[in-house]
């Protein structure tokens, strides 16, 4: 009985380091689509998406929640929204890489956590911890910091927080799984980025097909890129628990962060490494925080337990009549 749910935890552990290993990586794959543009490579990530999630989804048979999704209206206009919000996402992200801007692109995907619990607040009216609330004191200085390291406000990093921060609070709302909301997504997306890809082509601007053909076959994997580290994530995001999923996935920025100054050789001035460590003191702020709430949580969950198999004034409880045939 113990040997299943560790292997299974085993198996969520591996996809789970697969999923934001590959997305921590993904920076080394963008400059290799030049010189496609970024519009024309996000036009072809949106397309080809498309085709290898609708594959999986045939494999793994499972097409129930489309009827579904078609008889709400309202379900429907959000996914509508995060397809928008994801677009804008990816189309910086790839400009971003592709223009020698890694480290502020990773830098975006270190202060999300950050803008998801600001528009908890505002948004959502939730109520912080004060743990919380100087994780996000510490951060918004640390945006102060870099804009003044910048000479301007860290934009390309404001804007992967903020509009990833809105797809997940978007996202949360459809209720729809992974691979199941990117199939939607991308479903919407499809027409208007082919679209482009066809007008871009009968102007003669389009690289695909005019670059050889392993330029053609590296755009057509842009699909396998964003979908297959997503079926990472949803085979590890129902076998290990959220405490651990939101651990791992501080492995993405680290790795892009690491890749911009080792292998792009993107410049650190000091007064940004001073607005980094500032975003690093804020996330351990966060992450000591969530510890320290799930350990009391595990512990009253543990008490109330003991305290129902007592039964009251610490008398044992009373076996069940199944029980007591058991033991027959």
């Amino acid at each position: 009985m113990t040997g299943k749910p560790a292997a299974e935890r085993r198996t969520g552990l591996l996809n789970g380091f697969a999923a934001y290993g590959m997305w921590g990586l993904v920076p080394l794959f963008w400059p290799l689509l030049k010189p496609a543009g970024a519009v024309e490579i996000l036009a072809h990530r949106m397309v080809w998406s498309l085709f290898f999630v609708a594959a999986a989804l045939l494999f793994i048979r499972r097409w129930a929640w489309l009827g579904e999704l078609l008889r709400q209206p309202r379900r429907l206009a959000l996914v509508t929204v995060a397809a928008a919000v994801i677009t804008v996402n990816w189309g910086v992200y790839i400009w971003a890489v592709n223009s020698g801007h890694v480290v502020e692109a990773s830098l975006g995907y270190f202060i999300n956590p950050l803008v998801t619990i600001a528009m908890g607040v505002l948004l959502l009216k939730e109520r912080l911890r004060p743990a919380q609330w100087a994780a996000v004191g510490v951060g918004a200085g640390a945006v102060v910091v870099l804009t003044v390291g910048y000479g301007r406000p860290p934009w390309i990093s404001l804007c992967l927080a903020f509009s990833f921060a809105t797809y997940g609070l978007v996202k949360k709302k459809v209720n729809l799984g992974g691979v199941e909301s990117l199939a939607a997504e991308s479903t919407i997306l499809f027409l208007p980025a082919l679209g482009y890809l066809l007008w871009l082509s009968s102007r003669g601007d389009a690289t695909f097909g005019t670059e050889g053909t392993g330029h053609a076959l590296l755009l057509v994997a842009a699909g396998i890129v964003t979908a297959l580290p997503l079926a990472c994530f949803g085979a590890a995001a129902i076998r290990v628990p959220l405490s651990t999923l939101g651990l791992l996935q501080y492995m993405t920025p680290v790795f892009q962060f690491l890749l911009g100054i080792l292998y792009f050789k993107e410049a650190m001035p000091p007064e940004r490494w001073a607005g980094f460590l500032l975003v690093w003191l804020a996330l351990a702020l966060l992450t000591w925080n969530a510890l320290r709430t799930a350990h009391r949580s595990a512990r009253t969950l543990a008490a109330e337990r003991a305290g129902a198999e007592r039964g009251p004034e610490g008398v044992p409880a009373a076996p069940e009549p199944d029980a007591l045939k058991a033991g027959q």
